[in-house]
């Protein structure tokens, strides 16, 4: 073909399901007239229905006039015959995800179309390569991957296998580009970019889920508040359709071997039972109706009557350190009406503390969230000390020192020693056992970690996690008070990595493994991941905001715990931390932020 561009003036699409009724829609928008086939006059109509049915509902939200739905429709055909696709330069196959049912289209279609057409499937799960055997010109398959709903979801996975032709995959990805989607190319392995990486922390967030070490609810929670996800894993789950989520996930680990893609029991049990999630009315959560998005309560549903409660009394509360992160909590606790002394180890670095919080309180007025004498009774509530003792009369100390099994240790003796009885003793750590903290202790039942997320003022989730030891009136205190401080909490045991980090950086570092293998290129994982899934930030964005370093740390925190080899920290991250690429901190990680 050369550098002379193919005519995509006409497109067959094979297939009108809801995706391939979306992917006519798409290109039909766009100006191209389309050949619609189905393998039956009832299918074709049933096809039709589904294109009138969202250009109808884009004309109610002012995105579509009538006559552009009219003209929309005027230029799809809608047909029985495959033959009928013989002029399109294009053609987009988007039937069921089974190889046999495939492999006889593409044979059927190599039959008729022109020899320098491009035939496309939009598998999410199946091997492309093998899909193109079936045809006499492999060179001139590819993987266009839409995401549902079509019309909507802006990326486009583009998937070449070791014989496309480079001409095939650049004209798809001008295609692409020229309906205002944006493609992402990448190789033909089980799960392409997106789900290959959203379906490993899918299956792990069901794990915990099974082995109940968080409640669904809680599992969601974390994730939507402390990475500010659209979803939580469970509820996406549901959406997704759990038969669906372990066909990918089955596919993926016949292909890869790797045991984090190995479907979790319960999976297949839901399936087993019907419960495929939304579209069931059953999944992981009840929903009013099949097909419905409103959750209705259940037996698992916890209700109004068991919100937690203060069981002991929280009058006054003690924070030890003087970091962002001790500043931020004192300002939860400040502004929730309780007086807070806070401890450093010199006045300088009270003071210090004291700047933070007053800056941040400043910033509180100027944005209309604080009156100005509301915010001198907050800071009217804080006393710095340099003294440990100080904090004998308080009910609860929250410790946010350094990251040093070591230099908590010793504090919580220290603590246990000045603290009356009674009081709650707490840790921030994100990745230290709080239980070799409660053990250096004579009260192990009321030491408990409080989870706070960075900036504490800002993030909304507090992970509140017990020990083998801790109290469950402890715990059901710490709960109550994180409702007090208007703070979300979920509760999880003290396991490394709690919820959150746990789910987060497995799921991280398999993007980094993805990026090692030249999979892809991280603005491309990026790019598929912000896209496709809807999440805030890709992933080599995060891991340099969050630091390469700390990552690593957090990696090897799960490794050492969890013994999964697929919790190995990838050796390129490794590499990057050696050679002192830790993010934006220094100017450089994944990508060069000198510039």
């Amino acid at each position: 073909m050369g550098s002379q561009a193919r005519d995509f003036s006409s497109i067959g699409v094979v297939g009108l399901g809801t995706m391939g009724a979306g992917i006519a829609e798409v290109f039909a928008r766009h100006g191209h007239t389309v050949v619609g086939v189905e393998v039956s006059q009832e299918a074709a109509d049933r096809g039709r229905g589904h294109v009138e049915h969202s250009t109808s509902r884009a004309v109610r939200r002012g995105k579509l006039t009538e006559d552009g739905a009219a003209d929309l429709l005027g230029r799809i055909t809608f047909t029985t015959s495959v033959a009928d696709v013989k002029d399109c330069g294009l053609v987009v196959e988007a039937v069921v995800e089974r190889l046999p049912v495939k492999l006889e289209i593409f044979r059927a279609l190599d039959d008729v179309v022109s020899e320098d057409a491009i035939l496309a499937t939009n598998t999410s799960s199946l091997s492309v390569t093998e899909i193109s055997t079936a045809t006499s010109h492999p060179g001139r398959v590819v993987g266009l991957h839409f995401f549902n709903p079509a019309p909507v979801q802006r990326l486009v996975e583009i998937v070449r296998t070791v014989v496309t032709e480079p001409d095939v995959l650049e004209d798809a990805s001008a295609l692409a580009r020229s309906l205002d989607k944006t493609p992402v190319v990448c190789g033909d392995k089980a799960g392409f970019i997106a789900n290959a990486l959203l379906f490993g922390y899918l299956n792990h967030a069901a794990a915990m889920f099974e082995a109940r070490y968080a409640s669904r609810e809680d599992l969601d929670a974390a994730m939507k508040l402390g990475c500010r996800y659209p979803m939580g894993p469970l509820a996406l789950l549901d959406l997704i359709g759990l038969d669906t989520a372990y066909e990918i996930l089955d596919t993926m680990y016949k292909q890869g071997r790797d045991r984090l893609h190995a479907p979790v029991p319960i999976l297949k049990q839901m399936v087993t039972a019907g419960f495929l999630g939304r579209k069931s009315g059953r999944g992981f959560y009840t929903y009013e109706a099949p097909d419905s998005p409103a959750v209705v309560d259940d037996a698992l549903t916890p209700s109004a009557a068991e919100a937690p409660r203060l069981r002991r009394e929280v009058r006054r509360v003690g924070v030890v350190g003087t970091g962002t992160m001790a500043a931020g909590i004192v300002e939860v606790f400040a502004s929730a009406g309780f007086p807070v002394v806070y401890v450093g180890r010199t006045q300088e670095a009270l003071d210090r503390a004291r700047g933070t919080l007053e800056r941040s309180l400043d910033r509180a007025v100027e944005r209309g969230r604080l009156g100005e004498s509301e915010r001198e009774v907050v800071v009217g509530r804080v006393t710095g000390s340099i003294a440990l003792s100080d904090l004998a009369g308080v009910d609860l100390v929250v410790e946010a020192v350094a990251e040093d099994l070591q230099v908590k240790a010793v504090l919580f003796q220290e603590l246990d020693e000045v603290c009356k009885p009674g009081a709650i003793l707490a840790t921030t750590t994100s990745s230290l056992p709080v239980i070799s903290l409660a053990s250096r202790t004579r009260r192990p039942q009321d030491v408990v970690g409080l989870h706070f997320f960075n900036p504490a003022p800002a993030m909304r989730l507090v992970e509140v996690v017990s020990t083998v030891s801790t109290a469950d009136e402890v715990a059901e205190t710490a709960r109550a008070l994180c409702a007090a401080i208007g703070k979300v909490a979920v509760s999880c045991g003290d396991r490394a990595g709690f919820v959150v980090n746990a789910l987060l950086f497995p799921y991280l570092n398999d993007a980094v493994k993805m990026l090692e293998a030249h999979y892809a290129t991280a603005d491309d994982i990026d790019t598929a991941m912000t896209y496709g899934c809807a999440l805030p930030m890709g992933p080599f964005e995060l891991l340099d905001v969050v630091g390469n370093d700390v990552s690593l740390a957090i990696q090897r925190e799960l490794y050492l715990e969890f013994r999964e080899p697929g919790f190995a920290p990838a050796p390129l991250l490794e590499h990057l931390v050696t050679a002192g690429y830790l993010g934006r901190k220094t100017g450089r990680g994944f990508r060069d932020h000198t510039h």
